[in-house]
């Protein structure tokens, strides 16, 4: 019995990796869901235009998992959950390369140092070349992966499931370093944040809600701190997991941990800056005066940079499963479960433009660059949209 009651638990804990902020309510009973909030008309929309769409493979839904586009330059690299990897002309859509590497991908893509990268289900990381796509090498680590490997200064960097780091060659993909972490919790959920690389370091959250930092040519810890206390009797209210990528500004690095705090670290010398009681799972971003990020409720909140303070809060998408949160250019983009992005107005919160990618959900945090937003849905529409004017 205790068996079970176990593997159920864990059961829930991989379903709330599909984006949904309700698993109290799964536990509760079906009964007590909180539905999602019901989309009110934009008065005075801003215009939204969309500039091409393409399919990238068969898209991720149904699959837990949640595959990240990446702009790098001109063009826009993506991958399929059926191991399909693509890179379009940013501009246009127009398809450069594709390659289907016969692969079950849940993690991608890095790029980085000439490569394109993406993990497995088996713990495979395929590395690809940049210009045309064609395979470089493949490692094995020891176990699924997912979290976009991540490469600089010649090293590749791997995070899998079992709580492992693995450095590989960026030129041959041998390994040269694996690093442990040496807790896991009982319960975490089915997600890792991706390794953040910087000059000579690797940045992470872990699954006890502490923060850690590796030197990127070993794998040495330099340092690990706590970011969010585990709270509560049972192993579900102790669950503090950090599965959003940190976010640096300047000297200053913000992260956020589910159940725990938003945290922001001066990098200087390591000091808390500030630190708010917000559970988040989604991810956060940032311009140069606020922090952006959805709560557990699918709340989307505005914290002063400085000290930490909401200047404002947006509940009319609660329990919509949001995306992570993108800045551009004075607006606030969030994608949600239905494949609507919303544009919200920084100053104030207010929603000020909505449009429709398609039927499935968006889990990946949409891309911008000079007014042009890019989104990829899971069921893998990969869409341009262009705001304003």
């Amino acid at each position: 019995m205790h068996r079970l009651v176990g593997w159920l638990a864990v059961g829930m804990i991989w379903l709330y990796a599909a984006g949904c902020s309700w698993i109290g309510d799964y536990l509760a009973g079906s009964d007590n869901a909180l539905p999602p909030a019901e989309l009110q008309t934009v008065e005075n929309p801003i215009p939204i235009k969309e500039l091409w769409d393409v399919q990238v493979g068969s898209g991720t839904e149904g699959a837990f998992i949640k595959l990240l586009p990446v702009l790098a330059g001109d063009q826009l690299y993506a991958a399929g959950h059926n191991g399909i990897v693509m890179v379009l002309e940013a501009a246009t859509g127009q398809t450069l390369w594709k390659t289907d590497t016969e692969l079950t991908i849940t993690a991608g893509v890095g790029v980085g140092d000439g490569l394109v990268l993406v993990g497995t289900d088996k713990g495979k990381v395929l590395a690809l070349n940049q210009a045309d796509g064609k395979e470089v090498w493949r490692a094995q680590v020891s176990s699924e992966i997912l979290a976009a490997p991540r490469a600089a200064q010649g090293v590749v960097v791997v995070r899998s499931v079992d709580g492992r780091f693995t450095g590989l060659s960026a030129a041959t993909g041998q390994r040269l370093w694996v690093y442990s972490t040496p807790v896991m919790p009982a319960l975490t959920l089915r997600g890792v944040a991706a390794p953040l690389l910087a000059p000579g370091v690797v940045i992470t959250g872990l699954e006890n809600g502490r923060l850690l930092i590796l030197s990127l040519d070993k794998g040495t810890p330099i340092s690990e701190r706590t970011i969010a206390v585990p709270r509560g009797r049972t192993d579900l209210e102790r669950m503090v997991d950090i599965d959003a990528e940190p976010r640096i500004v300047g000297n200053t690095l913000y992260i956020a941990a589910y159940q725990g705090n938003i945290t922001a670290v001066d990098l200087r010398d390591g000091n808390t800056l500030w630190s708010r009681d917000i559970s988040n799972y989604g991810g956060l971003d940032a311009d140069a005066s606020r922090v952006y990020l959805t709560d557990d409720g699918d709340t989307i909140r505005a914290l002063e940079q400085r000290t930490g303070n909401i200047l404002w809060q947006q509940p009319e998408l609660a329990g919509r499963k949001l995306s992570t949160p993108t800045v551009s250019e004075g607006y606030l983009i969030v994608g949600d479960f239905e494949g609507y992005l919303h544009w919200l107005d920084t100053d104030s919160g207010k929603i000020v433009g909505r449009v429709r990618v398609d039927s499935d959900g968006i889990r990946a945090a949409p891309l911008t660059r000079g007014g042009i937003i890019y989104v990829l849905s899971e069921g893998g529409t990969l869409g341009a949209y262009q705001f304003g004017g």
